[in-house]
């Protein structure tokens, strides 16, 4: 009979648990491009140039300016991290916000 519990379940628990590794599937072994796709905080897909509405007042960091809740952002950019865009807004410059903060509008 084979045991599928973690190499540690018979001895002592560590400290920390155990590492995940996850696999990644690419259909064509030639490309290492990944595509990232960035998706607000209901699921739709941001693109660049998008405009996005604030979900919930944000304090920005560095400034005494809040995002109220509502606040429409045009123009916004993609990052690298599909959890971020880039955007300008209410006189701030260079605004990196959290995609789960955001909905398409």
């Amino acid at each position: 009979m084979y045991s599928i519990l973690p190499e540690w379940s018979n001895t002592k628990r560590p400290s920390q648990p155990p590492k995940v590794y996850t696999e990644r599937m690419n259909t064509d072994e030639n490309d290492e491009d990944e595509i990232i796709v960035t998706k607000d905080s209901n699921g739709a897909i941001l693109a660049n140039g998008d405009s996005v509405i604030v979900i919930k007042d944000l304090k920005v960091k560095g400034s005494s300016v809040t995002l109220k809740q509502g606040t429409k952002i045009k123009n916004i950019r993609l990052t690298d991290n599909e959890e971020e865009i880039e955007c300008h807004a209410d006189g701030l410059r260079n605004l990196v916000l959290k995609t789960m903060f955001l909905k398409k509008g």
